[in-house]
């Protein structure tokens, strides 16, 4: 039994647990409250993706004669063979029965319907991939078939990774949602509810919390609530997230709660632990903090506490427990090493950083606690947090889910990770800023940093000033360069259709971002339109940026505004050359083509030139480093050699890597100060020499420091890892 049932409803990630209910149960055993978690969406998915699922789904689709589409006909036709086939696909994707990989790559040994029909360059496309990742991609089409069967025949609210998302977005009023949930449950519905029903009596809760994270997940969250009312009404139930953090703010309708009793907005830590000392223990007379409820027949904001929020530091490491790893399925939609990893590995979730550090984008909803307040958590803690992680559950993969990592931090953090020997994967968001040296990506690299995503946002210097992005086109051109020259992968967000921008500027987007993937300096990114959302200084000045909102009354949600952008232009009309180009550029291919092959409609000609970013590449980011810099040796020690010639000794100091060896010569004085700036720069040293430091050091021996640092054998050195930082 547990009082306290934590859920995150259908559906979020098939890879990997939404992270809110680890964080929550994290900071509840702090406080010594026993809790329960449960993925309610990976547990529909693969009740429905198994021999008994799809044997019943087929069933139900013959039975009530649902099956209209061509698509839809050849996938039931072909339905002894899925079936014979889910299983193994399921155990494959979660890691298990690798030896499945080659049949699975076999030519027409899987069942091809409509997601099939570009496979023409497989080969091609997986050649720096592997066979297995090859696997996983075909498994994936093979459960997108099905998927598009359950659409087309079945549930049209189905989605891997969200579930009635319409009925979530900008939903001013809560009249749509209320009368699909007067409606009969769907098939997916009925899953998901008798799944839900095993749970409530096995642990008998007497608080019910779901974490609702995104659109995608209001619906379902809101007919498990129902569920729970009818058939438990003694059960409290509530409701905190990312979409009632950003959309429900303005709540007023007091129909939602019929089925919530309790609606949190930001930070969950201290309103969860006040409802469980109202609800649980009884205290009735507890003030409660930033929660909604219904009284006297009204919607009420509670926030009465006198108590402050807990540090980040405070709140605990989160807990992966009662979650499952291994039945989680890590699936490849895309083939592209770095766009997978979104939905491929089960990556332990973690922030560095409560906020943002720059809090200043003009799109953003920067007025949001959840933004506005920035707080950083100590490397070591972090490293802490990553070592319990790692006992508990035995993955060694994180991603750092921070709106944008700050460089400082994660410098202090790969040194942590590298001091206590730790072998991690670790990825996660930044901003193209330039503290991103290269120094400072080849020290990220050596820790496992693998990524980095990050806001690219519009490829034009007037906009991201208009943005106040704080960066330029050719400064992240520099940092993406940075990075992959580290072996760090880069993925960039990338926006049209922000206020004022014109048809031009953003063809010369594109431009810019087709150069960036043909110089091999970004290796995925995404396409997204413009949004007004009212908590973003566009939505709360819009004169001051040229669009006219279009207002409605609010009764329910409030975030994403319709709007008029006063240069008339439909951005609307780019989106399909935009995200067609992209996916080619993503897969290597499409440089040469003109920009006008991905659009059906007239384009202007690009007025970037064709090797402008090429020519930007060329400066370099890592000048003038100021003498508090901090000296770091990531290079082994030297096997030395000592020779003598004409009676003076020569020192060969041989450097090994991984895959090669170098010598250098020097003479027996310098080697040995350089056998002692190695020992002293070691990041396993709590304490690290600075620059300024070192040259004291050299010439108070040798004299000159400048011709040495910049000789060819200290160039060499600082290849094999003598880092400036």
């Amino acid at each position: 039994m547990s009082d306290l049932l934590l859920i995150c409803p259908p559906f979020t990630q098939l890879n990997t647990p939404y992270p809110a209910t680890a964080y929550l149960k994290g900071f509840l055993n702090t406080k010594g409250i026993k809790s329960f978690q449960m993925d309610l969406g990976i547990e529909v998915i693969l009740s429905l993706f198994s021999n008994k699922g799809l044997k019943d789904l087929f069933e139900y689709a013959k039975q009530n004669d649902l099956i209209k589409t061509e698509n839809a006909k050849r996938i039931h036709a072909l339905s002894a063979i899925y079936l014979k086939q889910i299983d193994q696909v399921i155990h494959f994707l979660q890691g298990k029965n690798q030896s499945f990989t080659r049949q699975l790559c076999a030519n027409g040994f899987l069942p091809q319907a409509s997601r099939f029909n570009e496979l023409d360059n497989l080969d091609w496309a997986f050649g720096s991939m592997g066979i297995q990742d090859k696997a996983k991609h075909l498994a994936t089409l093979f459960l997108e078939d099905l998927s598009d069967f359950i659409i087309e025949s079945v549930d049209p609210h189905f989605g891997f990774s969200r579930y009635a998302e319409r009925l979530g977005m900008s939903a001013n009023t809560f009249d749509e949602l209320n009368q699909e949930l007067n409606a009969l449950p769907s098939y997916i519905d009925l899953i998901s509810l008798g799944i839900l029903e095993r749970k409530l009596a096995k642990h008998k809760p007497k608080l019910v919390c779901f974490t609702v994270p995104f659109p995608g997940n209001l619906y379902s969250a809101f007919r498990a609530a129902q569920y729970i009312k009818k058939t438990y009404p003694e059960i409290r139930i509530a409701m905190g997230g990312g979409f009632p953090n950003t959309e429900l703010r303005d709540l007023n309708d007091p129909r939602v709660f019929d089925y919530f009793d309790f609606i949190s907005i930001d930070d969950g830590e201290l309103p969860i632990e006040l409802l469980h000392e109202y609800v649980i223990n009884g205290n009735i007379d507890i003030a409660l903090k930033r929660t909604f409820v219904r009284e006297d027949g009204k919607v009420k904001y509670h926030n009465s506490s006198p108590r402050s929020d807990y540090k980040q530091r405070e709140l605990g490491c989160p807990d992966y427990s009662d979650l499952n790893l291994e039945h989680y399925i890590s699936v490849i939609e895309v083939a592209n090493s770095m766009h997978s990893l979104w939905s491929d590995g089960r990556w332990l979730k973690l922030t560095m950083a409560h906020g943002c550090y720059w809090g200043k984008c003009t799109f953003c909803d920067i007025s949001l606690d959840y933004i506005k307040l920035y707080e950083p958590i100590a490397a070591g803690l972090l490293v802490d947090r990553m070592e319990e992680m790692i006992s508990q559950t035995g993955e060694r993969g994180f991603h750092f889910v921070d709106e944008a990592a700050p460089p400082a931090l994660m410098r202090s953090l790969a040194l942590e990770i590298i001091r206590r020997g730790l072998n991690v994967t670790w990825w996660t968001n930044i901003r193209f800023e330039k503290s991103f040296s290269r120094n400072l990506c080849r020290l990220l690299s050596a820790s496992g940093c693998i990524a980095v995503s990050g806001g690219l946002e519009v490829a034009s210097d007037r906009l991201l000033a208009l943005i106040e992005k704080g960066v330029t086109v050719e400064q992240v051109a520099q940092v993406t360069q940075n990075f992959t020259e580290s072996g760090i992968m880069v993925h960039a967000y990338l926006m049209y259709g922000y206020p004022t921008q014109t048809v031009q500027e953003t063809i010369d987007s594109l431009e810019m971002v087709r150069q960036l993937f043909e110089l091999g300096v970004l290796q995925s990114g995404f396409w997204h339109q413009f949004a007004l959302t009212a908590h973003s200084p566009v939505g709360m000045n819009p004169e001051k940026y040229g669009v006219t909102p279009v207002l409605k009354e609010i009764r329910f949600a409030n975030n994403d505004i319709q709007f008029t952008d006063k240069t008339g232009i439909d951005h609307n009309r780019f989106s399909a050359g935009l995200k067609k180009s992209l996916f080619n550029y993503m897969h290597g291919i499409g440089f040469d083509y003109p920009l006008q092959f991905w659009f059906e409609e007239d384009i202007p000609k690009t007025l970037i030139r064709k090797n402008q970013l090429e020519k930007s590449l060329e400066k370099s980011i890592d000048a003038n480093v100021e003498g508090h810099a901090k000296i770091i040796w990531l290079g082994s020690n030297p096997n030395i050699t000592i020779t003598a010639k004409k009676g003076q000794e020569i020192w060969h100091m041989t450097f090994y890597e991984k895959t090669n060896q170098i010598e250098i010569n020097m003479d027996p004085i310098r080697g040995r100060w350089l056998q002692e700036l190695f020992e002293k720069t070691n990041p396993r040293e709590k304490k690290l020499m600075s620059l300024a430091a070192v040259r004291a050091s050299y010439e108070s021996e040798f004299g000159d420091f400048e011709d040495f640092w910049k000789s060819e054998k200290m160039e060499l050195l600082r290849e094999l890892g003598l880092l400036i930082l």
